[in-house]
């Protein structure tokens, strides 16, 4: 089965998305053309990463502009320090984009936190990451709970933020803030993590070190900058294909994420876009905050501290003489 939507030439529509997700290839696009006017206004001149999915595979994250995409769609291209290349990304600065990468069975939209001429941080990011479960119910209630911790610690600072699903079993919290550097938000979004795992250290934490988490909410202070978050109203390639979802503060207790799919969130949503409606006004970033976060290292770099210490101590282990013998 095929079509043209937008300009776009649709095919194989009647197919499962990827194998065993519930869900047909028809039925996303539908979604994304319905949603496509909220997507765009997420992912205008921000670097885009997406999840691809195939038949017979598993979906895989793709950051490069095919070859083959139409001259039509936008792009910027960065320097990648990690893998030393420059990587050319698509902008979906429009529907017909959206329903392009669709049509190449793109699940997920993961923009950059920052657009393509941004040059100050507008905004912190609180990802709360359960412990690994098969009850996402379970899973996302501790997130719910933590996300509770979240809004506390943000009123003990005078400051309000906004919430959403991750589409999975997690939550995602947006502050918007007055223009600051990046460096400054990023170490502001460390101090608030640390003041919320704070108030209950049984129920969250900020180890990056997954196997030292015990059981709790990865409190993630790390989305800041040009690092990606999974964007609002971007589904995600789970069972059932489930989106990442705005909802209030109140609704949290209880709630389960996996009623907002591609299915039912067009209805649900209506004609509103409360993610982008409900936004709070930019507020001026405490410096109480901003001197802690000066003062707490990075997440990853204590990661990875750890994992030489871990290395170089199998590396002992591995050299001492059996005693045995």
């Amino acid at each position: 089965m095929s079509s043209t939507l937008r300009g776009v030439d649709l095919s194989s529509l009647d197919t499962e998305l990827y194998d065993g997700c519930g869900v047909s290839k028809g039925e996303l696009i539908t979604y994304l053309d319905v949603m496509a006017d909220r997507l765009v206004a997420e992912l205008t001149d921000r670097a885009l990463s997406v999840v691809r999915a195939r038949p017979g595979a598993e979906p895989f994250m793709q950051k490069n502009l095919p070859k083959h995409a139409p001259p039509w769609i936008a792009s910027t291209s960065v320097w990648a320090e990690t893998s030393q290349r420059t990587v050319r990304y698509p902008l979906a600065n429009d529907a017909r984009t959206v329903l392009w990468l669709g049509n190449q069975r793109t699940v997920e939209f993961h923009p950059s936190l920052i657009r393509i001429d941004q040059h100050l941080a507008e905004e912190l990011i609180m990802d709360l990451d359960p412990p690994p479960t098969d009850d996402v119910v379970a899973g996302f209630a501790q997130a719910a709970a933590t996300a509770e911790l979240v809004r506390r610690a943000l009123a003990e600072l005078g400051l309000v933020g906004q919430v959403k699903t991750s589409g999975a079993k997690g939550l995602h919290i947006r502050v918007p803030i007055e223009p600051t550097s990046f460096e400054d938000a990023a170490g502001a979004t460390r101090a608030l993590a640390v003041r919320t795992a704070r108030l209950d250290p049984d129920l969250a934490t900020t180890e990056f070190v997954r196997d030292q988490r015990g059981g709790r909410v990865f409190v993630d202070s790390t989305r800041a900058g040009g690092a990606t978050l999974v964007s609002a109203w971007s589904p995600r390639a789970r069972l059932g294909i489930p989106v990442s979802y705005p909802v209030s503060w109140d609704d949290l207790p209880g709630l389960d994420p996996r009623r907002f799919t591609v299915r039912t969130v067009p209805e649900l949503v209506g004609e509103g876009d409360p993610w982008r409606d409900d936004r709070p006004a930019p507020q001026p970033l405490p410096d109480v905050l901003v001197a802690e976060g000066r003062e707490i290292p990075e997440g990853r770099v204590v990661a990875m501290h750890e994992g030489l210490r871990r290395a170089r101590a199998r590396r002992r282990t591995s050299q001492e003489p059996d005693s045995s013998t």
